[in-house]
């Protein structure tokens, strides 16, 4: 059985190791408090200020196109064509930033923006309409960014968001950087995210123009291998889940707990209501999993899968878990980096 990912894998974890507070706010909800186990007690809260405007050669084709394929080494040269996604010239901080060692730090004021901060710590959002904008977050907790349920608008531009690998409370590693346990919209962009597992976890919200790299393998407290992958969605969700135009590489090793650059999975409910356009996706045991029998509203269109990892985008292939026949499916003009064109094999 495949273990628990997403927002309810990290409550689990939060609740056996006990690093998280209660539901219950031990400040006032409209106070900025620091976490329940902070590892540095705040250098200042954060205030609701003026609200920021958030605004080479080509590979040679591959030897399959979709799921099913053997493990390839083959590692081939990056196409130009990945030249046109997000990297780390275009994403993170804007601004010069200014020191903040805040620790584990709870964020319960609505309408709180946080600009312009080097954050040393974690974030843990117990409010609504928060922005993290032209900041950067180097986390050693399970989380760099993390919205509890109950609470809506988050916001997370032009942020740089890393840890610091071997000093994570999950046996060294750490988990989430952007984690929505809620189940309102999240938006992420612009953001130059690496380090955590599983970079991007959420059931609903926007995710575009980031640049996900340098995952790291760690094994977890019960000594498995933590599983790897840029975005992930446990399924089950409430709302629609876009994936736009990002960078997503997954670098781990399969034998290390590469799972994906997407990985859309069924753990906690059937996998609904999702569009993946416009990305690069590289790495993993395979590049996608799309959502497997009960998948339905899945829109796959217009996506590059690199080999610059291995032949075949992910070690066994592309994609797997493609549900060609289930309702409001759509794959439509997806290619490897060389141009040429991927056809999923059928889930099962």
């Amino acid at each position: 059985m495949r273990r628990l990912r997403g927002p309810l894998a990290c409550l689990a974890l939060l609740l056996i190791a006990g690093c998280s507070g209660s539901g219950a706010p031990s400040a006032s909800p409209h106070t900025a408090g620091t976490h329940d186990r902070p590892s540095a007690a705040p250098a200042s809260s954060p205030s609701p200020s003026a609200t920021a405007s958030p605004t080479p050669s080509p590979s040679s084709p591959p030897s399959a196109t979709g799921s099913g394929a053997k493990p390839s080494t083959r590692v081939t040269t990056v196409a130009p064509v990945e030249a046109d996604f997000p990297s780390a010239r275009t994403t993170g901080p804007r601004t010069r930033l200014k020191p903040h060692a805040t620790g584990n730090m709870s964020v319960r004021t609505d309408g709180t923006v946080i600009k312009g901060w080097d954050i040393t710590g974690s974030l843990d959002i117990y409010a609504n309409d928060v922005t993290i904008v032209d900041s950067r977050i180097t986390s050693t907790n399970w989380w760099g960014v993390n919205l509890r349920p109950g609470h809506h608008g988050l916001r997370v531009l032009h942020t740089t968001i890393t840890a610091v690998p071997g000093k994570g409370p999950d046996n060294g590693g750490v988990d989430y950087a952007v984690s929505n346990m809620g189940t309102s919209s999240v938006e992420v962009g612009w953001c130059d995210i690496s380090v955590f597992g599983n970079a991007l976890s959420m059931g609903q919200g926007t995710i575009h123009d980031n640049y996900v790299h340098d995952l790291v393998p760690f094994r977890n407290a019960g000594g498995e291998w933590q599983h790897t992958d840029a975005v992930i969605s446990g399924g089950g969700n409430t709302g629609r889940l876009v994936i736009r135009h990002n960078t997503l590489l997954n670098p781990v090793d399969v034998n290390r707990g590469a799972s994906a650059s997407i990985g859309l999975f069924a753990d906690t409910g059937h996998v609904s209501d999702t569009v993946i356009d416009g990305n690069l996706l590289a790495g993993g045991a395979y590049a996608l999993y799309g959502g497997g029998d009960g998948a339905t509203g899945i829109t796959v269109t217009d996506n590059v899968f690199s080999t610059r990892y291995h032949g075949n985008a992910g070690v066994y292939g592309a994609v797997t878990a493609w549900n060609a026949t289930g309702s409001g499916n759509v794959w439509r003009d997806n290619r490897f980096a060389d141009g040429t064109p991927i056809t999923p094999a059928p889930a099962g």
